[in-house]
C-alpha cells in the first residue's frame, strides 16, 4: 500500500478522504454500514448555534446530473450535538471537523465559544449563509463582509479553523486570500451553486425559498477549476470538494492543489463510496509506482 498519509494545517489524516458536511449526517447510521474509523475525517451536519427546523417544502430535488436542496440548516444546535453526538465522533480513529454556520456574527461568537471548550480536531466555518443584519446578503459573497466575520471568529477560536467558500463569492480567489491573511489555519471549497427548479404545472417554483444550492457530478469541473486557482494564491491549505464521485475524481482534485478532499452527494447513492475511493486512490498510486499521495498533491 502507498501511503495515504497527510497533514492538514498541522491535523494528521489516515488518509485525505473526508465525508461532506451536509450529506452525512453525524456519521452515527453510515457507521453501521462500514465503520468510520476508515476515513480520513468526517465533516458534521451544519450547525447553527440553537436547534433549527430547517425549511419548509420540497427540500431535496435531483436534477440529470446532481440534486438541488433547499434543507435550511435543520440540526439541534450546537449544544445538542455536544449532548447527543460529540462523544460518538470523538470515540472513533477519524478526523473530527464540526462544521458551524450563522445567521449573525454574534451566532458565529457564541457558537464558537461553546465549541472552544470541547474537544474536535477542526472547526469548518460555512460562511454561506445569509446575514439577516445586512439584509439577507451572504456572509462570503463580498471579501469585506467575510473578512469582518472570519477576523472576529479567529479572534477567539481556539481550535484549528478552516473557512468553506461558496462558490457564489464575486472573488473567490480573493475571498480565500483574505481568509489566509485573517489566520485561518485552510479554506474548503466549494459549497453548493445557486441554483433553481420551476415546477411547470403549478407555474411556480419547486422550492419555498426560491432558489436552492445544486451540488453533484453537475458542479466538477467548475468546482475543480476553483480548488485549482486558490491552492495556487495561498499557502494555507486546501480542501477540495465539488461533484467527486469516483477514484478520479478525487485524483484530479488532489493533482489541482487539494490537500484532502470531501464527498457529498455521491454517497447518497452509494454510501460506501468513500471506501472505493480510497481503494482506488491507493491502487492508482502504485500503479504509478508512487509511494506517497503527497507526490500528487498541486503537481498540475
Amino acid at each position: 500500500m502507498s501511503n495515504l498519509n497527510v497533514d492538514f494545517g498541522g491535523v494528521k489524516f489516515k488518509n485525505p478522504i473526508v465525508l461532506a458536511s451536509g450529506t452525512c449526517g453525524f456519521g452515527t447510521d453510515l457507521d453501521d454500514l462500514f465503520g468510520l474509523d476508515k476515513l480520513g475525517g468526517i465533516s458534521s451536519k451544519g450547525l447553527t448555534l440553537n436547534a433549527r427546523a430547517g425549511n419548509d417544502g420540497i427540500r431535496i430535488w435531483e436534477t440529470p446530473a446532481g440534486i438541488m436542496n433547499s434543507v435550511g440548516l435543520e440540526n439541534p444546535g450546537v449544544d445538542g450535538f455536544i449532548e447527543k453526538y460529540l462523544d460518538f465522533i470523538n470515540s472513533k480513529d477519524t478526523v473530527n471537523i464540526v462544521n458551524l454556520s450563522g445567521h449573525s456574527t454574534d451566532d458565529y461568537l457564541y457558537g464558537i465559544e461553546k465549541l472552544n471548550k470541547v474537544k474536535l480536531d477542526i472547526i469548518e466555518l460555512n460562511i454561506s449563509c445569509p446575514n439577516v443584519k445586512e439584509g439577507g446578503m451572504g456572509f462570503g459573497v463580498k471579501t469585506e463582509i467575510a473578512r469582518k466575520l472570519v477576523k472576529e471568529v479567529r479572534s477567539i477560536c481556539e481550535h484549528k479553523l478552516i473557512v468553506k467558500l461558496s462558490p457564489n463569492a464575486e472573488d473567490i480567489v480573493d475571498l480565500a486570500k483574505m481568509c489566509e491573511e485573517e489566520g485561518a489555519d485552510g479554506i474548503s471549497l466549494v459549497n453548493t451553486f445557486l441554483a433553481m427548479a420551476i415546477d411547470i404545472k403549478k407555474k411556480k417554483s419547486v422550492f419555498e425559498n426560491g432558489y436552492a444550492g445544486l451540488s453533484g457530478p453537475a458542479i466538477k469541473p467548475i468546482a475543480l477549476r476553483m480548488t485549482h486557482q486558490v491552492a495556487k494564491a495561498v499557502d494555507i491549505p486546501v480542501m477540495g470538494m465539488g461533484g467527486i464521485s469516483t477514484w478520479q475524481d478525487a485524483v484530479e482534485f488532489l493533482m489541482a492543489g487539494a490537500k484532502a478532499i470531501q464527498i457529498g452527494t455521491a454517497s447518497f447513492t452509494n454510501p460506501g463510496i468513500a471506501l472505493d475511493i480510497i481503494e482506488g486512490l491507493d491502487k492508482y498510486l502504485d500503479s504509478q509506482g508512487l509511494e506517497s499521495v503527497e507526490d500528487i498533491i498541486g503537481i498540475v
